[in-house]
C-alpha cells in the first residue's frame, strides 16, 4: 500500500470511527434511560408523584437531552428508594464511576426474580393503557360446553394475561380451549382448579391490569429486602400461599403444601429458630382453644374427653376423673381443669411437632386430617401450620441436624412414647406473608389476601 493510499485508508477510519463513536453512545443513552425507565415504574406504583411521571414520559420520548437530565434526577431518587427499603443492589461498587449506563445497570436490584418481575410489571402496565377491563358480570356460574356473551371477552382476557394460548375465537361457547385456560389461570391465583369461572375466580379476573402490577411490585420489594439478610439454610412459609419450603444454600431441599390460621386466629409473620423436634408429641390444650373449640363438643357429648384420649388435670396437677355426664355438665358453666391429649393414633398433632421460640406459642405440627390439604383455601388452623410432607421434614432434620440418630431410629416403631431430640444447630424459620410473585418459569403468582393485610388490593378485588 502506498503513502496516498495508507492516507486515504487511514481518513476513512477516522470517519468511520466519528461516525461509530457517536452510535455508541446514543445506544448506550437508550440502554440507560430504558433500564432506569424500567426500575422508575416501580417507584411510580409504590410512591407516584407528577415529578416521576414526568421523567419517566422523558427517557421514554425518545430526546435524549430532553431525557438527560431526568435520567440523571431518577438515579439519583432509585439510589435512595432502593437503599430505603433495603432492597440490595450494586451501586456502592461503582466507587464514583459517573457511567449513567452503568450506574443503571448497578441500580438494579440484585434479585434473581428482577428482571421477570420487572417485564411482567412493564407489560401489565402497558396492558392498562392500550386495553379497557370492565367489569363483567354473570349470574350464573360458566363452564364447558354453555354459552354466554361473556365469552369472547374472557378469551381475550386470559390470551393477554398469558393463560389462554390458542388464537382468540369470536364464538360464545365455552369450549376444551378456554377449559384448559382457565385451569391454568386458577392455579396461578392459588383458586379451586375446576375450569369453572365462578364468582372468585371472575373477580380475579376482572382485577384491573395496573391493579396486578401494583400487587407484584410491592411485594417484590417485600420479598427482595426480606431475603437480603437470611441465612443459607432456612424454612420459609409463605402464609397466603399455603406452602413451606426448605433451603439448603440457595437449593430447594424440600417441599409441602401446609395449613395455616383461619382468619381470626391467624397465623403470625415472624422469624424463629426450630431448636428441637418431638416424635409422637402430647398436646396441651391451650386454654382459649379450649372454651372455644372443646367445651362446646363435650357439651355435646360427655364421652369426648376419653374418646379422644385426653387427660385432665387440676390447678395442682393432679390427675381428675369424671363420667361423661359429669364432664358434660362441667363444660356448660366454669372448667376449673387444663387438657392434655395423649400421644398415638388420633393426636391432634400427630406424629412430629417441631418447636420454635415465639409469644403466640404457634409451631409446625402433623395432623390426622390429610384430606384438607387438598382444600385451595387452607387457611383452617387455629394458629399453627400444619404440614402435609411432615415425614420429609423429620427425616430431612433426623439426617441433617438431629444429635442421637440411633434413638431416631429406635422411635419409628414407638407410637406411644414421646420422645424429644436436641439439634447439632438450630434450623431458622421464617414466615411471611406475599401474595404474588413470579415464579421460575416466569409466570406471575397471585393469591388471595387471607388476612386482609394488602388493603388496596383487597379493596379492589372486593368491588368485584
Amino acid at each position: 500500500m502506498n503513502r496516498r493510499s495508507h492516507f486515504s485508508y487511514t481518513l476513512l477510519i477516522l470517519f468511520l470511527l466519528l461516525r461509530i463513536e457517536p452510535l455508541f453512545a446514543i445506544e448506550r443513552s437508550e440502554a440507560a434511560f430504558k433500564t432506569l425507565a424500567s426500575q422508575a415504574q416501580f417507584m411510580q406504583l409504590i410512591k407516584p408523584s407528577e415529578q416521576l411521571e414526568y421523567d419517566i414520559a422523558s427517557l421514554t420520548s425518545g430526546n435524549e437531552l430532553q431525557a438527560r437530565p431526568s435520567a440523571i434526577r431518577l438515579s439519583e431518587a432509585l439510589q435512595v428508594f432502593w437503599s430505603s427499603l433495603g432492597v440490595p443492589n450494586l451501586v456502592g461498587a461503582l466507587e464514583g464511576d459517573e457511567d449513567l449506563l452503568k450506574k443503571a445497570l448497578a441500580l438494579e436490584p440484585s434479585s434473581n426474580d428482577y428482571l421477570a418481575t420487572s417485564n411482567r410489571v412493564r407489560y401489565l402496565m402497558w396492558l392498562s393503557k392500550t386495553h379497557k377491563w370492565q367489569r363483567l358480570e354473570s349470574p350464573v356460574w360458566l363452564k364447558e360446553g354453555e354459552r354466554s356473551h361473556l365469552i369472547p371477552e374472557i378469551s381475550e382476557r386470559l390470551i393477554l394475561l398469558g393463560d389462554q394460548q390458542e388464537p382468540e375465537i369470536s364464538d360464545t361457547v365455552f369450549d376444551a380451549h378456554l377449559t384448559r385456560a382457565v385451569l391454568h389461570f386458577q392455579q396461578r391465583h392459588g383458586l379451586k382448579r375446576d375450569g369453572i369461572i365462578g364468582p372468585e375466580t371472575l373477580r380475579w379476573i376482572n382485577l384491573l391490569p395496573a391493579m396486578r402490577a401494583k400487587q407484584l411490585a410491592s411485594n417484590f420489594i417485600k420479598k427482595a429486602s426480606y431475603l437480603a439478610s437470611i441465612e443459607a439454610q432456612y424454612i420459609l412459609i409463605n402464609i397466603p400461599a399455603f406452602e413451606l419450603t426448605l433451603y439448603a444454600h440457595g437449593e430447594v431441599e424440600l417441599y409441602s403444601r401446609v395449613i395455616v390460621g383461619k382468619p381470626y386466629r391467624q397465623t403470625p409473620r415472624l422469624s424463629s429458630k426450630i431448636s428441637n423436634l418431638v416424635i409422637n408429641p402430647s398436646w396441651r390444650v391451650p386454654r382459649r382453644l379450649l372454651t372455644r373449640d372443646l367445651l362446646p363438643k363435650v357439651r355435646e357429648d360427655g364421652s369426648y374427653i376419653t374418646d379422644r384420649n385426653f387427660d385432665v388435670f387440676d390447678n395442682s396437677g393432679g390427675a381428675v376423673s369424671k363420667t361423661p355426664q359429669e364432664w358434660q355438665e362441667l363444660a356448660s358453666g366454669r372448667f376449673p381443669y387444663r387438657l392434655v391429649q395423649k400421644p398415638g393414633e388420633g393426636n391432634t398433632l400427630g406424629r412430629y411437632k417441631f418447636y420454635f421460640e415465639n409469644k403466640y406459642n404457634v409451631y409446625l405440627h402433623d395432623t390426622e386430617d390429610k384430606a384438607l390439604f387438598d382444600k385451595a383455601n387452607r387457611a383452617l388452623s387455629s394458629g399453627c401450620i400444619r404440614v402435609e410432607n411432615v415425614e420429609g421434614l423429620a427425616n430431612w432434620m433426623a439426617s441433617h441436624l438431629v444429635k442421637d440418630k440411633q434413638t431416631w431410629v429406635d422411635m419409628q416403631i414407638e407410637r406411644q412414647t414421646t420422645q424429644w431430640f436436641s439439634l447439632n444447630d438450630s434450623l431458622p424459620v421464617h414466615l411471611v406473608y406475599w401474595t404474588a410473585w413470579v415464579d421460575k418459569s416466569g409466570a406471575a403468582q397471585y393469591r388471595n389476601d387471607i388476612y386482609h393485610q394488602n388493603s388496596v388490593v383487597s379493596l379492589a378485588l372486593a368491588t368485584y
